[in-house]
């Protein structure tokens, strides 16, 4: 029997680009999967073109690959960057074999049959009948509830090349999370561009909250948290609902890139310092919330005075993690002409900022010590092979860490399986638990 050919795939960028990437994984389900580029027939890179760092990443690591790889094999570029530079990068990288964009992911085993590039009009949007092969876990996946964003932030690019809104219709969402769930899937992070704005395209007022009641009464989802909200486009009810919530997490993950009114009115963000703030304290006052955002350093107009205030506020709200940008500079974007401030000023605001959130995210960790909280084990810890690795269902998956299982309790250990701990400790940055029982 003829040996099966050998993919190796690459997703880079955010939690959005995985889904699509899942989406080409079942498209070429006869391939075998390899960890091993230099073992690959066709390797694909999933790019992200968000901003200079990402870009930089996706161009090394395709180049990396090409470098790497076996005679005869295929090399292919999808997604936002070669979407965002289609022309510019067929032109100088030679190197590609195939390239694509983000609209033909379910196209991707009749391009590599026919060794062709192509890039459709349409942005794709991944819907239950997409086929998609789960990776990175046996209890979780994510859900992508609208791709393209009606916001125009003066310094994202993302709707020069992913378009307007256009949100997934309810049931089709529905359709799949049941599916997932009667697979065993009981976890779920439902994102987008603007997940606060779902359903708006499609005459919906709050359509998170029609999600959230739709998801609430599919059996055998047993937790949920939802990704992206955007300050304008967010509820007091919105909150709420999550809040009072028995499946959806009190998790809030809002980006606010500034506080300064100043600098949000440069930034084109809809809502001003008073009303951004009013939102994140009433997220705060729900019992058990978990506040993540995100802040830039080093936009256009930021002066010295703006970045003070930025780090005074967040020092002192208590946010339970936060993510630091450096500004970039893009194209197609209004930013892009305005005055620059120079980038050792961008790397030393982006400094602070970052001492900023470790401390936050420690003051964040203290807290939980002697709480009793619902986790599940994710397998070995790669700290000591007697740690296991757990996540507080609470948390989002891959960005808010680990907490480390260091007595078991003699309880019987199951991957993918929730079970109640009680955290103990905190050593330096780790979390330490002790299981209770299992779920």
């Amino acid at each position: 029997m003829p040996s099966r050919k050998k993919l190796h795939l690459v997703s880079l960028g955010c939690t959005k680009n995985l889904v699509d990437s899942e989406v080409m994984l079942g498209r070429l389900k006869e391939y075998e999967i390899t960890d091993d580029n230099t073992q690959a027939d066709v390797i694909i890179v999933n790019t992200c073109g968000f901003i200079d760092a990402a870009k930089e990443e996706s161009i090394n690591t395709v180049l990396t690959l090409h470098d790497e790889r076996k005679k005869d094999s295929i090399l292919v570029m999808s997604g936002c960057l070669s979407e965002r530079y289609k022309e510019e990068l067929q032109a100088d990288m030679p190197e590609i074999d195939i390239f694509t964009g983000v609209g033909d992911y379910e196209k991707i085993d009749e391009l590599i049959a026919s060794k062709q590039s192509t890039f459709s009009p349409e942005v794709y949007l991944a819907t239950e009948t997409s086929g998609r092969v789960i990776t990175g876990s046996n209890y979780h996946a994510y859900i992508k509830i609208a791709e393209g964003c009606n916001q125009s932030c003066s310094f994202c690019a993302i709707p020069s090349f992913k378009g307007k809104l256009h949100s997934r219709s309810l049931s089709s969402i529905e359709k799949e999370v049941k599916m997932l769930a009667e697979q065993g899937f009981y976890d779920f992070s439902f994102i987008s561009q603007d997940s606060s704005s779902y359903g708006r395209d499609m005459g919906l007022q709050d359509g998170l909250i029609d999600l959230i009641k739709a998801v609430e009464a599919i059996e055998g989802v047993k937790s949920a948290r939802i990704l992206y909200l955007y300050p304008s486009t967010t509820t007091l009810e919105l909150i709420d609902t999550i809040a009072d919530s028995n499946i959806f997490q009190t998790y809030y993950d809002m980006p606010i890139q500034h506080i300064d009114d100043k600098v949000l009115k440069t930034m084109k963000r809809g809502f001003g310092e008073k009303k951004t703030i009013e939102l994140l304290e009433y997220m705060k006052s729900k019992p058990g919330a978990f506040l993540r955002t995100s802040v830039i350093a080093g936009h256009p107009g930021e002066t010295e005075e703006n970045f003070e205030k930025l780090c005074n506020f967040m020092e002192s709200f208590g946010f339970d993690r936060f993510n630091t940008f450096h500004y970039s500079n893009e194209e197609t974007t209004t930013a892009y002409s305005m005055e620059q401030i120079p980038q050792e000023i961008i790397d030393e605001r982006a400094e602070i900022l970052g001492e900023i959130a470790e401390a936050s995210t420690l003051r964040s960790l203290e807290k939980m010590v002697g709480q009793t909280v619902t986790l599940v084990i994710n397998g070995e810890s790669d700290e000591h092979e007697y740690l296991l690795s757990a996540r507080p269902l609470l948390w989002a998956v891959d960005i808010d860490g680990e907490i480390l299982i260091n007595d078991t309790s003699d309880l019987p250990i199951e991957y993918g399986k929730m079970y109640e701990a009680k955290i103990t400790e905190l050593v330096g940055t780790q979390l330490l638990a002790t299981l209770i029982k299992s779920h």
